[in-house]
């Protein structure tokens, strides 16, 4: 398989074809469009095994000289929890959701706004990143985004209609810490038990058992869908009235906690618009299967075969 320079086919997991589906038969999010199950069929193709990092987008940036729309625009969201006081303090809030503020200057090379490179860690995933800048990225690295059958797919791994990608567990405050989310009472207190109050390495935690990391918690991730919901309930259609321009965003965040976001769940998904970005916003790819290469071909007959007979 041949991927332009900024994919690694090693850093890659092949995912099988087959019968799909998005959605859930158990507790879903009605005013976020879950709604009924929906199936289909996929052909086989790869995705990344991680997030992309801020090394590789670094490397993108170095190599094409992009600037992201939160560096054009001159700001983006940022938790406040990150923030000194005065600064949050002084910075836009966001009606319905206080804990985000507007900071002059905040962009994926500066997290918190100026002089906060140095919170840019290299194996943590990149953030302040929208839509349009994960598709620029896509273009260079031969990738594209997932739709959210593909994403849904890869984070169950075979194992069926699960809520997460290590099974059914739920993650707790107290002593089960499978992915990076919020511990603690949001926003005001987080007890950071899983390792992280911001976010994590991208190869934190163990992966699901195709071998992909942080498919839910740590950020949300852009999927290449326009967000409709799966639903004919009034309340979800009134709650994204307005957003038929919006993408499917999935997996949830290390700012998720079961009392107020249960969006860390593989059919859990939300709306947002291409042109946002915030910290706690990432993304990955995937890649076609290329038909004459007989090793790639070969290996997704045979996962295509072991998936079926889970």
């Amino acid at each position: 398989m041949t991927l332009a320079a900024g994919a690694d086919p090693a850093e890659t997991v092949l995912i099988p074809g087959g019968e799909a589906f998005v959605g859930t038969r158990t507790s879903h999010l009605d005013v976020d469009g879950e709604g009924v199950i929906k199936t289909g069929r996929l052909d086989p193709y790869r995705m990344d095994r991680c997030a992309v990092t801020n090394q590789r987008f670094r490397a993108f940036v170095a190599a094409t000289g992009y600037r992201t729309e939160a560096e054009r625009i001159g700001d983006s969201f940022v938790f406040e929890g990150f923030l000194d006081l005065d600064v949050s303090a002084q910075a836009q809030s966001i009606p319905g959701a206080p804990w985000w503020r507007v900071i002059k200057g905040a962009s994926w090379q500066t997290p918190l706004g100026p002089g906060s490179e140095a919170t840019v860690i290299e194996d943590h995933p990149v953030v302040h990143v929208t839509w349009n800048d994960a598709q620029a990225f896509a273009d260079w690295a031969g990738g594209r985004l997932p739709t959210e059958m593909e994403w849904e797919h890869a984070a169950r791994a075979g194992q069926g209609d699960v809520p997460f990608p290590w099974g059914r567990q739920e993650p707790n405050d107290h002593d089960h810490f499978p992915c990076n989310i919020w511990q603690g009472r949001f926003p005001q207190h987080n007890l950071a038990r899983d390792g992280h109050a911001g976010t994590a390495p991208v190869q934190a935690f163990a992966p699901n058992p195709w071998g992909l990391y942080n498919m839910v918690g740590n950020t949300w991730e852009w999927t290449s869908q326009v967000f409709t919901p799966r639903t004919l309930s009034k309340r979800a259609k009134a709650a994204h009235a307005g957003k038929q321009r919006f993408k499917v965003v999935k997996g949830g965040s290390f700012l998720c906690h079961i009392s107020y976001c249960y969006r860390y769940r593989i059919a859990a998904r939300t709306a947002t618009s291409p042109d946002s970005s915030t910290s706690h916003q990432g993304f990955r790819l995937v890649y076609p299967v290329v038909a004459g290469d007989e090793t790639d071909r070969r290996a997704a007959q045979g996962a295509t075969q072991g998936a079926a007979g889970a």
